[in-house]
């Protein structure tokens, strides 16, 4: 169970910060069931309600500093995503955002660069799938290692540059 003041990755809402952990007290709710109250970090004064006990939707802690260092020092040793049937690309793509998992953020976004200089090479253009998922991916992974790191998600694909190399990366 998650703590009034921490902070969590909620499914494809992002960071949020937990306000509280009460029953809402909303005519259509169970009156014995508890409720996450999250306010996500990027919409100041919006709300989400979400059962302790639900399912539906992951909810995990945001990484620390050590983990986000350990996450950008493993980026190279990530392997991208292998997909075999070009119409199944964006099933691939949206199960791996669904686990809310960085590593798998890193996968899409390793992929899609590689995907992307391919076919540059080969005179075509990024497909709105891939520049979606791209912009998707990006922001999620971003947004927590700025946020662990106190620094704007702007920084972050210099930041890891600088810290594992261009080359290394494997981009």
């Amino acid at each position: 169970m998650y703590e009034k003041g921490e902070y969590i990755v909620y499914g494809h809402n992002g960071i949020c910060v937990v306000e509280d952990v009460t029953n809402p007290g909303f005519s259509d709710v169970d009156k014995d069931k508890l409720y996450y109250v999250l306010e996500p970090i990027g919409t100041k004064g919006s709300k989400i309600y979400s059962p302790v006990d639900s399912k539906k939707v992951l909810m995990r802690r945001v990484m620390k500093k050590e983990e986000v260092e350990k996450l950008i020092e493993g980026i190279p040793s990530v392997e991208t995503l292998w997909i075999g049937n070009e119409k199944m690309r964006e099933e691939s793509y949206k199960a791996a955002m669904l686990t809310c998992e960085p590593v798998e953020w890193v996968k899409i976004i390793k992929t899609l660069y590689k995907r992307t200089r391919d076919r540059i090479s080969q005179g075509k253009k990024i497909t709105a799938t891939d520049e979606r998922y791209l912009k998707l991916a990006e922001d999620s992974l971003y947004s927590e290692l700025g946020f662990a790191l106190g620094r704007d998600k702007e920084e972050m694909p210099d930041y890891i540059k600088r810290r594992i190399g261009e080359q290394k990366i494997g981009l």
